[in-house]
């Protein structure tokens, strides 16, 4: 036996060995994830050099995408990803819950058939159950003789299709791709935003089809949301605990309320049981009995129906269950236990949410305001392009009576904005940008018009896009990632605490100023949505796009918290986790969940968990959009001893300082063409240049 000294000796090498062994292992996961990397990029390189016609196209998915340009020839293997945005919705949200839908009459076998196809279609599976018994109430009839044309490659798509009777073909550049049969739903991608069908349907027989437009499914997606939000909250504001509550933190509740459905006789609470969920009756009524001794038969109390609750008490803490409460006849109730409510109901003050400006920067950006509005774009020389979008080209422009001066100019083509219905985005992208004054947001100076563009003078950020250093690094280290998630939750904070949704966060919208500090820009798609309320417009960028905004949900701030997450994944990983070569495959990824991704080793633990809490499918229950706000982020484990204030203050030190060697260097962009498309003159759309 030997000496206690002898022990810890031996514990100490055992210890030391074991660490030795952890070491070992970090270190072999880093280089199998390293070579992870290269399998991707020589897989990507193949894919690029691979004949087409080698590549087997998945026919359910191939009908539609959304309209892009090919990238060039000679890109790099990482190519930037375009946004993409429904046309505006005419459909007034205050009248939908008083609108008559249109519904077509149907045999029984017809809407178990229709119904069918759509529970088994990747997409409309995920819709809410009432909702596809809606979608089969309105779809109405059509039918195609043989060797007509049901989708014809290259036209714009609206409809989604049910065949009910006979078989169809499905063609490719005049290829066949395969048949469908009856009880199988396509199209599904053209209800979602304007696109460009792939491929051509021919009808092989005489067939039968079920359809259904863009508007006719927003409608039923945005009504049934906005009936089911009205009568959620209507719920909760009879309820006494609940009247207090702010009208947004309200809404929060009314969207983690989870239906459950109970039959005759069925206990909903047993008396003596412990209890944490709280009960609100939405229909049906239910019977409420007590035993007043083991030996005794329960005595019956009362009886409780629509709009009445019970379980009160378990939100307050730990509940002996003191009564019986059981279904009479069919039982819907609306549950919501403690965690949930503990997460949701509180302050939902934020200090680092509010405005970092003092009373200096204010008489500083007013001195500004003075100084710029007297400007005319006669005054300033272009240098060059600095970037291509969707939409727009951004030119590094200098004033000619000061040179060391220079801006971002964003130039958008006013026919393409016309044609693609985008006035009411680049109006909010102005005025939002206007009053969006913050360290961590790019800053617009002022706008300018004539008859084929109109420009926007943005702060000029020469240390180049985040999403050229991803690209040429592959991936971020955890430092890095943690500086640059923290620059970007700070702008995030910043827009929320005003009632502003980003909508469009991705590698590519986030720009480096000279010190290195990542700045938010680009807000064609960030719109002001007031508290408690939801926004339906689909746009974003498919692998960033939360589950509602897919679902047609109706989507407020929390949507960007999710793709915060998504972001944090890809610069720790080199890619999204939701990625697939079809939007509508993407789409059907992100609905199947976050849990359902393998993550790389390179992520640790603690990332891991932030991700996945902000990429909740339920937004209330998303870290960020809880109780807390944002602190629950900046508090979160991966977080600790993270400089919040230094990184606010300007005084932390970025993980690359850029080299900017005067303000006409653009050393840190790719080289682009220049513009030389002559677009006609459109007066139909200007703004109001006073500020």
């Amino acid at each position: 036996m030997g000496t206690l000294r002898d022990l810890q000796f031996a514990l100490q090498l055992k210890i030391e060995e074991l660490r030795q062994r952890d070491a070992l292992i970090d270190e072999l996961e880093l280089e199998l994830d390293t070579k992870d990397d290269l399998i991707r990029q020589l897989q990507t390189e193949l894919d690029r050099h691979r004949n087409p016609s080698e590549i087997k196209p998945n026919p359910t998915l191939c009908l539609s995408e959304p309209a892009r340009s090919p990238p060039a020839p000679d890109a790099a293997l990482r190519t930037k990803r375009q946004a993409i945005s429904a046309e505006p919705t005419a459909l007034d949200p205050s009248l939908l819950t008083h609108m008559t839908l249109t519904n077509y009459i149907k045999s029984e076998e017809s809407r178990e058939l229709i119904q069918r196809a759509l529970f088994e279609n990747d997409f409309m599976k995920h819709l809410e159950h009432g909702q596809i018994l809606t979608i089969v109430d309105c779809m109405h009839p059509t039918r195609v003789s043989q060797g007509g044309r049901v989708i014809q490659e290259g036209d714009d798509g609206s409809l989604v299709y049910v065949l009910e009777e006979g078989k169809v073909e499905v063609t490719k550049a005049g290829k066949r791709l395969c048949t469908i049969d009856h009880g199988k739903a396509f199209g599904e991608l053209a209800v979602l935003y304007n696109c460009t069908r792939t491929a051509t349907v021919t009808a092989l027989t005489d067939i039968k089809l079920w359809v259904i437009n863009r508007q006719g499914f927003q409608t039923i997606m945005m009504r049934s949301g906005l009936i089911k939000q009205s009568q959620y909250m209507e719920l909760l504001r009879s309820v006494p605990s609940f009247q207090s509550l702010p009208e947004d933190v309200l809404s929060k509740v009314a969207d983690v309320l989870e239906e459950t459905h109970y039959r005759e006789s069925d206990y909903i609470i047993r008396q003596g049981a412990t209890g944490d969920t709280f009960f609100i009756i939405s229909q049906g009524q239910v019977k409420v009995t007590q035993q007043k001794s083991p030996n005794e038969e329960p005595e019956f109390l009362t009886t409780l129906t629509r709009g009445e609750w019970f379980g009160e008490q378990a939100l307050k803490g730990e509940d002996v269950r003191t009564a019986n409460v059981t279904a009479v006849g069919r039982v819907t109730c609306l549950v919501i236990d403690r965690e949930s409510f503990v997460h949701l109901i509180g302050g939902l003050d934020n200090v680092n949410s509010q405005p970092f400006e003092s009373s200096e920067n204010t008489a500083r950006l007013e001195a500004q305001s003075v100084l710029f509005s007297s400007l005319h774009l006669a005054d300033f020389d272009v240098v060059c392009t600095l970037g291509l979008g969707g939409f727009s080209r951004v030119q590094l422009v200098q004033l000619k009576n000061d040179p060391s001066q220079s801006f971002a100019m964003k130039v958008l083509k006013k026919r393409h904005i016309v044609d693609t219905r985008q006035q009411g985005h680049v109006l909010s992208e102005r005025s939002i940008m206007m009053e969006a004054h913050n360290a961590f947001t790019v800053r617009l100076y002022r706008t300018f018009r004539d008859s084929k563009y109109l420009y926007m003078l943005l702060e000029a950020c020469l240390g180049g896009e985040l999403w050229t250093l991803l690209r040429d690094r592959v991936s971020f280290d955890d430092s890095a990632t943690r500086f640059y998630t923290g620059c970007v939750i700070e702008g995030l904070a910043f827009l929320h605490a005003r009632a502003i949704v980003y909508r469009d966060l991705k590698p590519e919208n986030i720009i480096l100023d000279h010190r290195g500090y990542a700045k938010l820009v680009d807000f064609g798609f960030a719109k002001k949505v007031g508290l408690g309320q939801k926004t339906w417009t689909f746009c974003g960028t498919p692998e960033y796009l939360a589950p509602e905004i897919i679902l047609n949900k109706g989507h407020d701030a929390s949507a960007d918290w999710w793709s915060l997450g998504i972001l944090i994944y890809e610069l720790l990983s080199g890619s999204p986790p939701f990625n697939a070569s079809d939007p509508m495959n993407t789409y059907n990824i992100i609905l199947r969940g976050i849990n359902m991704v393998e993550f790389p080793k390179k992520i640790s633990k603690s990332a891991a968990n932030l991700i996945k809490g902000l990429c909740r499918d339920n937004p209330s229950e998303r870290v960020g959009n809880q109780k807390n706000g944002v602190k629950d982020i900046q508090k979160h484990k991966w977080f600790e001893g993270f400089n919040w204030e230094g990184l606010r203050q300007g005084t932390l030190a970025p993980p690359i300082t850029p080299n900017v060697e005067g303000p006409l260097d653009t050393s840190n962009f790719d080289r682009f063409p220049d513009d030389n498309e002559d677009p006609p003159p459109d007066e139909e759309f200007s703004w109001d240049l006073e500020f």
